[in-house]
């Protein structure tokens, strides 16, 4: 397997027309295949608008059982473009269980896995705990022809927990799709220390485990129809880190974009050997860690 491979990170304004949001996809991807994208990733929950800004029972007829019409969509995709392609969907597992769940499609369209998002938020306008159950899968790498993906979902990425299992069990990168913007009453200053805590945070994932960091964002303003905010503005950013947090590529703030990115990933190789943060882990003494708090 070569190490090094070429990755296209889709970043997209979604409407209310959820086919309309697919086919917009299907070009993407087709345009990101074009270009020579060997692994392509898509943003969270990409078919539809982030419908978790209310809590409303009628939202949970956007999910779908897996497999179900988007995996046979997605996998057909993958096939025709030979393409590794992750993707995040709202699965229907069974009556009344839900989980944010991401499917990643082998070249030739196989399921070659999936991950069910552990970490789940109940924020103001991110009422994710009344759609999701928390994944029950684990943090496993999803072996692929270009490599052992660690897929991980959104609000999965504040947590160091699970990039350093991810790494732990082998992950080659660390795989982030993700929906995530401003209320529109955050002040400008604070919007910028969102954002700088956003792409902060997984850089320092890349640093502190050796590893490149793919993060696939939404863009765009989506309306909040309760009226009880103003929606969110969905800040985009989607970014690819190296394994020492370098910024290899940087989508824009406010408009969709196709990233294609170039990344080594025999370089995590030679960066553990000069930062050998793995080697030097306490192990005898984290046992406190599985602790809620410490008195």
């Amino acid at each position: 397997m070569s190490k090094k491979i070429k990755a296209g990170l889709i970043q997209q304004a979604n409407s209310e027309n959820v086919q309309s949001n697919i086919d917009k996809l299907t070009e993407s991807i087709a345009d990101c295949a074009k270009g020579g994208a060997e692994l392509v990733v898509l943003q969270e929950l990409h078919n539809s608008l982030y419908f978790c800004q209310t809590e409303e029972t009628c939202q949970f007829d956007l999910a779908e059982p897996i497999p179900g019409p988007s995996t046979e969509h997605y996998s057909k995709l993958a096939k025709e473009h030979g393409i590794v392609l992750v993707t995040s969907l709202f699965e229907k597992r069974a009556p009344g269980l839900y989980h944010n769940t991401a499917v990643v499609f082998e070249k030739d369209g196989s399921v070659a896995g999936k991950y069910r998002k552990m970490h789940i938020p109940d924020d103001p306008a991110y009422y994710e705990k009344f759609y999701f159950t928390p994944g029950d899968m684990g943090f496993e790498p999803i072996n692929t022809s270009v490599g052992r993906l660690g897929v991980l979902v959104c609000w999965d990425q504040w947590y160091p927990e699970a990039a350093r299992l991810m790494a732990l069990a082998g992950a080659e990168v660390l795989i982030y799709p993700t929906a995530i913007g401003w209320e529109s009453s955050d002040p400008e200053d604070e919007q910028q220390r969102q954002l700088d805590a956003w792409v902060i945070s997984q850089r320092g994932h890349a640093v502190a485990n050796g590893l490149p960091v793919i993060s696939v964002n939404r863009v765009g303003h989506e309306p909040d129809h309760s009226g009880q905010t103003k929606g969110i503005q969905f800040w985009g950013n989607s970014f690819v880190a190296g394994p020492q947090g370098e910024l290899l590529a940087t989508a824009p703030h406010d408009s969709e974009a196709n990233l294609l990115v170039d990344i080594d990933l025999e370089r995590s190789e030679n960066v553990r050997r000069w930062w050998p943060f793995l080697r030097d882990r306490r192990i005898d003494a984290y046992d406190d860690l599985l602790k809620r708090f410490r008195d």
